[in-house]
């Protein structure tokens, strides 16, 4: 089962979609897409590692999410990525538009294939005024489009809004 847990910072989605992971009952792995380039983020980081069971796994991957998909998912396993924003960011960052398009399509193609329970994390931002600044709209286009094509591929989608659910797809939590 695929499954996308949006919502805007601090609105509760990795702590939902943590518990959803616990609730499979399988065996979880994390896929961290952060990169932890200065303290403020450092001390998310830490935040979310000590909130995580110890006994999950982690993977840190940054750019080549679709491949740590393809070599992970297994039917006995859930994998929780978190978040696809950040990792959009990463690719963003690399100024290659080239290599953003090529690795979101890389994603969206191995979805249909892969076994298990995959979760995804995202910040919802086209929720809000435009910002200003090229990177900025680009930023929040990219993850518009990046959710409504997710969004078609997984059996569940919640929005996640002052730590509740509100279910847009499939079955209600």
């Amino acid at each position: 089962m695929l499954q996308l847990i949006l919502g805007g910072a601090r609105s509760g989605k990795s702590r939902l979609a943590e518990k959803l992971a616990t609730d499979t009952g399988l065996p979880v792995t994390y896929i961290a897409t952060s990169q932890a380039l200065d303290g403020e983020m450092n001390e998310r980081v830490a935040h979310h590692r000590a909130r995580r069971p110890t006994e999950w796994g982690l993977i840190e991957e940054s750019v080549e999410l679709a491949r740590i998909l393809r070599q992970s998912a297994s039917s006995q396993q859930c994998l929780l990525v978190d978040c696809l924003t950040l990792w959009m960011t990463n690719l963003l960052m690399l100024d290659n538009v080239a290599r953003l398009s090529a690795e979101r399509e890389a994603l969206l193609d191995c979805l249909a294939d892969l076994p298990g329970e995959i979760i995804f994390v995202s910040n919802e931002t086209g929720m809000g005024v435009v910002p200003l600044g090229e990177l900025t709209r680009r930023y929040v286009d990219e993850s518009g489009w990046l959710h409504q094509a997710l969004a078609e591929r997984c059996q569940r989608v919640v929005l996640t809004v002052a730590g509740l659910p509100l279910t847009l797809k499939g079955t209600a939590l």
